[in-house]
């Protein structure tokens, strides 16, 4: 068993029972934890499983309580749950502390929707997690494979949704995916929606589109995806259910482009941080776009290589400019920019930007507009 203490300055690292405890009896078992002085007051904790592989045993939860040694403050909570959670095999639990005259968060049930071409197909042999963010701290990594509701799986699209249990964890900012499989595969992810259970909106749009290869020598991916934007009213997300949820409207209008990246030939060209686009026309702009599965290359961005992509968005009219960046993960993450050509497909016109200069936080900022 482990635990995560969040406090008003940070969180704790996972903090291991083992070793920990300083009274047992038949029903209860106290620990001494020394938790870092940094982490401010504390107002939530996680508590669960080290891991779900290889483990057949359960661990039944009736009550906490923490006490502050120094000052004697006391919380305790009724629990009565059983790890891993059923019936979604979630291996954590997590709830609010109230100290006196503290008022404490709620815990939140989230529905996460998942849009994929391929992934209910592949489920099993894939592990997926979520890890989500907001302003109020995260919720750990959450099992996305384990039980799914309201499947709806097409000829080239489908859908599932994960519910998941949380102390409220105010605007959400951004999703961290980690994905491993022990066999090869390719998985095709659109977007992410994620809302609180008891209301029809804010909804927080996540766009992902991106083909995610894993295999031998790329087991596991990590994936942070930043929140795209914000659905708050009732038309907005009708407008937008409109537009993205009908598959025939939406293929009629998707534009494709052609992406070529040149890095340059020189030493310490190349990056391995994870590089996006967006595409900027004179009627509208794109979704944020990962560039990581090359054409030509496992391993994109490396010196002298050129990378090509192939995206389809919405149209956009003209392409007017592009922004393009990384974000600076991996060791030597600094990358020489030597050009980039983007091939309109629709419009049958090429658009290139001569860049001769290296995308590094210690030079410029960690990405560029380029007009055309």
């Amino acid at each position: 068993m482990i635990m995560v203490f969040y406090g008003s300055n940070g969180k704790s690292n996972p903090v291991s029972m083992e070793n920990k405890v300083e009274h047992q009896t038949e029903n209860q078992i106290t620990y001494d934890i020394h938790l870092p002085s940094d982490l401010g007051m504390l107002y939530k904790v996680r508590l669960g499983l080290q891991s779900l592989e290889n483990s057949i045993s359960q661990l039944s939860l009736h009550h906490f309580k923490i006490q502050n040694t120094s000052t004697l403050d006391t919380f305790s909570l009724t629990i009565n749950k059983t790890l891993p959670l059923s019936p979604n095999g979630d291996r954590w639990v997590e709830f609010p502390i109230q100290w006196p005259l503290k008022e404490a968060l709620s815990v939140v049930t989230y529905h996460l929707t998942v849009f994929s071409r391929n992934i209910l197909n592949e489920r099993a042999l894939v592990h997926m997690t979520a890890c989500i963010h907001g302003t109020h701290g995260d919720t750990g990594d959450r099992s996305l494979l384990q039980s799914l509701q309201n499947v709806q799986q097409g000829e080239k699209n489908e859908s599932f949704l994960v519910m998941l249990d949380a102390v409220d964890l105010g605007e959400l900012e951004k999703i961290v995916l980690l994905i491993s499989s022990k066999a090869d595969c390719k998985l095709d992810m659109k977007k992410l929606h994620v809302q609180e259970a008891a209301k029809e909106h804010p909804i927080y749009v996540f766009e992902v589109n991106e083909e995610f290869s894993v295999n031998a020598n790329k087991p596991k991916i990590q994936r942070e995806i930043p929140r795209s934007f914000v659905i708050r009213g009732e038309k907005q997300k009708s407008d937008i259910d409109n537009n993205l949820n009908k598959e025939g409207s939406k293929v009629k209008n998707l534009t494709e482009y052609t992406i070529k990246v040149y890095t340059g030939d020189k030493r310490g060209a190349g990056t391995d941080a994870n590089v996006h686009i967006i595409l900027f026309g004179n009627e509208d702009k794109s979704e944020i776009f990962q560039l990581s599965q090359s054409l030509e290359h496992q391993n994109p961005f490396e010196r002298g290589k050129v990378d090509t992509f192939k995206i389809k968005t919405k149209n956009l009219g003209s392409l007017r400019s592009i922004e393009i960046g990384h974000d600076g993960k991996g060791f030597a993450s600094g990358w020489f920019l030597e050009k980039v050509e983007i091939t309109d497909a629709a419009r049958n016109s090429m658009h290139c930007f001569n860049c001769n200069r290296s995308v590094d936080q210690s030079i410029i900022p960690l990405y560029m507009l380029f007009s055309f």
